[in-house]
């Protein structure tokens, strides 16, 4: 559907810019505007699109298949390349999966939000019961990015989000709309949107003393963060309230039909995967330490928007697909089931 592929791109493009603009937020109130403008939804617009396509009922053989060559192989892969990497550049070599390099915690947080939905789905209230434990889980630093199960926990709610946005049925409700209800719509949408981004300059010195910027990450403990009062939970609570309200605001925006970009939607995975290893030289070295010039900004941004763009061609997605969409077939069964009955995946016609 083309609304939700051009979501897609829009929303890691995002994330790329988010990550290419982080050198700059120390010494530039402008980027650390920007910077927590898009970090008030974008990675709750990721989580929820991925939770819109999630499937809740019971997982067959080739759902879990999925898991593990989407998921669970790129994880073991990539981990790999990042240990190697920070080896070669003189650290030390430590093969550790359990804690994720960079963005890798968004794989094991997939892995378990796939497996979880179809058991949450069972009770009353999932996305109610979801905003419990993302909130709960903050007020214990027993929970830590250990298998990144704190930001699993704390951004779960996004993706029992996009599940029942799905449930609602709302993409069919908008698609019937007419031109001039829909641009209605969208003006609130934008009028919301603006108003975020006009508050974050407004209010910046004020939201660096607040530390807004490890809460949007959730990725700590109220009390790490240095909030220890009972009350902590309520800025969890606002701060997923109002990333669900701008992602309903950013998906009105969303084109409905196909433009140049829709097919990149289907090349997330390789935006996100691969446009850390080019923006890493401007994360680890001083390139942009220290005050830069007004137009550094947009020049980074306009740089991560290329990146996206280029990462999300053909011929990039042909060379890296071993390493992003890995068929290992050489690691499952070749035998339809078990003596026990376990569910393995038939053989597919061009393994026989």
């Amino acid at each position: 559907m083309p609304l939700w592929d051009n979501a897609r791109w829009i929303a890691i493009t995002l994330v790329v810019i988010g990550h290419g603009i982080l050198p700059l937020i120390a010494e530039s109130d402008s980027a650390y505007s920007v910077y927590l403008f898009i970090y008030s939804f974008h990675v709750a617009v990721f989580v929820t699109v991925s939770g819109y396509f999630a499937k809740s009922g019971p997982p067959n053989a080739k759902a879990l298949r999925q898991i593990m060559t989407d998921i669970v192989f790129p994880f073991f892969i990539f981990e790999t390349i990042w240990s190697l990497i920070k080896w070669l550049l003189g650290g030390e070599f430590a093969l550790d999966f359990t804690t994720a390099s960079w963005t890798l915690w968004f794989l094991i947080a997939l892995a378990v939000w796939r497996i979880v939905l179809p058991y949450l789905v069972l009770l009353r209230y999932p996305l109610v019961i979801a905003i419990l434990i993302s909130i709960g889980a903050g007020y214990t630093e027993t929970i830590d990015s250990t298998l990144a199960l704190s930001r699993t926990l704390g951004m779960l709610p996004f993706f029992v989000f996009g599940w029942k946005l799905r449930q609602w049925q709302v993409t069919d409700r908008w698609l019937d709309l007419g031109p001039a209800v829909a641009w209605r719509w969208r003006a609130g949408a934008i009028v919301l949107l603006g108003a975020v981004l006009a508050f974050m300059p407004a209010t910046i010195e004020t939201l660096r003393d607040l530390k807004l910027r490890r809460f949007m990450l959730y990725d700590e403990s109220y009390q790490a963060i240095g909030y220890d009062e009972p009350w902590s939970g309520a800025i969890r609570l606002v701060l997923l309230l109002l990333a669900m309200l701008l992602t309903i605001a950013f998906l009105l925006l969303m084109p409905r039909g196909k433009h140049w970009f829709t097919a990149f939607g289907g090349a997330t995975m390789y935006i996100y995967l691969l446009h850390t290893f080019v923006l890493y030289p401007f994360r680890e070295t001083p390139v942009l330490a220290g005050e830069q010039p007004f137009w550094v900004l947009p020049a980074m941004m306009l740089f991560c928007i290329g990146l996206s763009i280029v990462l999300a061609l053909k011929p990039v997605r042909r060379v890296f697909r071993p390493l992003v969409q890995p068929r290992a077939r050489w690691l499952f069964r070749p035998e339809p089931s078990t003596a026990t009955g376990t569910i393995v995946l038939p053989p597919q016609p061009d393994e026989r």
